[in-house]
């Protein structure tokens, strides 16, 4: 939580001070590619293919060879990292071509974003370390260092926005600086806190180990099984590019809003649940694995219903205050807001996949989510094609949206088939209750919340109005679940 609101913080800062442009766009872009491959290799495929087998030493070798696992895994990732790295440098024009191609038919912003993204891209490589020692720490039950760890990329980018941007003739520059120092103080910062648990990897080549084997064999399927709302939202940006100047940098901070109940929700359930599911796999224990999952699934449909319901509601009142300064317009609200109600509408979707996918990548089943993931991918391009003309950017937002729900209901489908997921009884009572409750602060939100008068208040009255909206819709709700009789005790019932 600390991260994602400092995360508001800095791109409250970059909206203020920045606006919306076309080096905005170009830089979003030079950010979102290391970003997208650090999610897709790191956060994402590696996580998933590197936990389940070091549970699985932990359960089933001694400390020696566990050791030795973790040293060749880390050196063999360290050096494939540096070799991707050097090749993503050196290729940057090319992947601005392929990765924002409407960027070629505007000469100054394409070398724009190309010379930010040779300064971006070793972040993928520093970065992807930090998660990999995250992953180690997580394994390990040690989870608040990797997860106050985003904090210093959020620091460093305020920092550079403030301080250094005035230094710079394109100030905007001083941005792609402050992500790559910040990639380097996440990896340092992990550093100590391994050693002093004796974590500590000794960077060892261990191309034909076969735990590393393993871990690249899950790895290679995993990539998309468990990233494909990245896959689909790096897709986004690439329609985006051809559309008016302005389109990614709406979408951006769209998604950004998204990302916040995404990250403190989805990313942790998602992350202490994959430890657990791994856990009970290898003990063969395949009651206390249905039961995580659907504790899981309990958790996020009772925070997540309402956060996507509030989220669409209250989309244009919560762009305007937190952007709405000097160089982000009132029309840069009213375009934003298009895009975040259509994103906002999949939020329950992805935060779904989030604790879906390592349902299958704790059993080391990294192909159906492969195969799942395909489609949603199809299904996004698609609807890209078919809405992106009537609807413009919150065309491809709600492509988006769609295509995750289809993977999200395809992965559920898939884990009830399989009788690895079987839901409890207590479901029949649990969802009506969640959905009545939901509605109940929706019906709320629609006829209390003045959205004309928004745009033309003081920044006190919007925030003060954006609290007391939140605050009410929240008891609301609560009050709605505990009159319907549901209590935190349910969260356990099967």
């Amino acid at each position: 939580m600390i991260s994602r609101i400092m995360g508001f913080v800095r791109d409250m800062l970059i909206a203020n001070l920045f606006g919306v442009s076309g080096a905005t766009d170009a830089f979003f872009v030079a950010f979102k590619i290391p970003n997208f491959l650090r999610r897709l290799f790191a956060e994402g495929a590696f996580a998933h293919a590197f936990v389940p087998v070091l549970s699985d030493y932990k359960h089933k070798n001694d400390p020696g060879e566990l050791k030795s696992f973790v040293d060749k895994t880390a050196g063999t990732l360290t050096v494939l990292l540096m070799g991707l790295t050097l090749v993503g440098i050196v290729a940057a024009p090319l992947l601005i071509v392929f990765f924002a191609p409407g960027f070629s038919w505007e000469g100054e912003q394409y070398q724009m974003a190309v010379a930010m993204l040779r300064i971006t891209f070793p972040y993928l490589l520093f970065i992807s370390l930090t998660a990999f020692a995250g992953a180690i720490l997580n394994a390990h039950g040690k989870f608040a260092v990797p997860a106050i760890t985003p904090v210093f990329l959020n620091i460093c980018m305020i920092l550079a926005a403030v301080w250094l941007a005035p230094l710079f003739p394109e100030p905007i520059m001083a941005l792609v600086w402050g992500v790559f120092v910040a990639g380097l103080v996440q990896l340092f910062f992990q550093i100590p806190v391994l050693i002093r648990l004796g974590l500590l990897p000794r960077l060892r080549w261990g191309w034909h180990d076969p735990g590393v084997r393993r871990v690249l064999k899950l790895m290679v399927p995993a990539i998309f099984g468990v990233s494909v709302v990245q896959v689909n939202l790096l897709f986004d940006t690439l329609v985006a590019s051809f559309l008016t100047s302005g389109s990614v940098s709406w979408l951006y901070y769209s998604d950004r809003l998204v990302e916040f109940p995404l990250g403190i929700l989805g990313v942790a359930v998602a992350t202490v649940i994959l430890p657990s599911l791994s856990k009970n796999h290898a003990a063969e224990d395949s009651v206390a694995f249905s039961r995580s999952l659907d504790w899981g699934l309990k958790l996020v449909l009772i925070v997540g219903l309402p956060a996507t319901l509030g989220l669409v509601l209250l989309a244009q009142p919560v762009l305007s205050t937190l952007f709405q300064y000097n160089e982000f317009s009132a029309n840069d609200v009213v375009m934003a807001s298009k895009s975040l109600m259509a994103f906002a509408m999949g939020l329950l979707a992805f935060i779904l996949i989030k604790v879906l996918v390592p349902g299958f990548t704790s059993r080391l089943d990294s192909k159906t989510p492969v195969r799942f993931g395909v489609y949603s991918i199809i299904c996004n391009v698609v609807l890209n094609a078919i809405l992106v003309l009537p609807l413009a950017h919150a065309g491809v937002a709600l492509a988006t949206t769609l295509s995750a729900y289809l993977n999200a209901g395809l992965l559920l489908a898939g884990l009830i088939k399989q009788r690895v997921y079987l839901p409890g009884n207590a479901w029949a009572v649990f969802m009506p209750r969640i959905v009545f409750a939901s509605g109940a602060m929706s019906l709320f939100l629609q006829y209390f919340v003045d959205r004309q008068s928004w745009l033309g208040w003081d920044v006190s009255q919007r925030g003060g109005q954006l609290a007391m909206m939140i605050v009410l819709a929240m008891l609301v709700y609560l009050a709605s679940l505990w009159l319907s009789g549901i209590r935190p005790r349910h969260l356990n019932e099967h």
